[in-house]
């Protein structure tokens, strides 16, 4: 599944330049990794963020759903589908509790 190349800006513009941020391929797209450990990604429709387990209820709270492109959910993953995504403080706050997530994990 191609990743939304505007999505995709949008998330590295939000991300912006911080120290040990990259990109990568996963999950058949485009993710956004922080020392290794994954961020937040962008499918062909929608957001993904790594929120944490923690801070999963949280990023429901801001009108995220919880990932589940398997089949079955995964904890303290949730996504956002196009509209919800256009939102920029809802997406700011996600990337917020993604970026915090990933930075309390060890580097990889």
């Amino acid at each position: 599944m191609p990743c939304s190349e505007v999505m995709a800006e949008t998330m590295r513009a939000n991300l912006g330049v911080e120290p040990g941020l990259s990109e990568t391929k996963m999950f058949g797209t485009l993710c956004f990794m922080l020392h290794g450990n994954m961020v937040c990604g962008v499918h062909s429709a929608w957001g993904m963020f790594r929120a944490g387990k923690h801070r999963e209820g949280a990023a429901l709270n801001k009108g995220a759903q919880p990932l589940s492109f398997t089949g079955r959910k995964m904890g303290g993953m949730v996504e956002l589908d196009r509209d919800p995504f256009d939102n920029d403080a809802r997406r700011r706050d996600l990337i917020a509790f993604s970026l915090a997530n990933a930075a309390s994990l060890p580097p990889k």
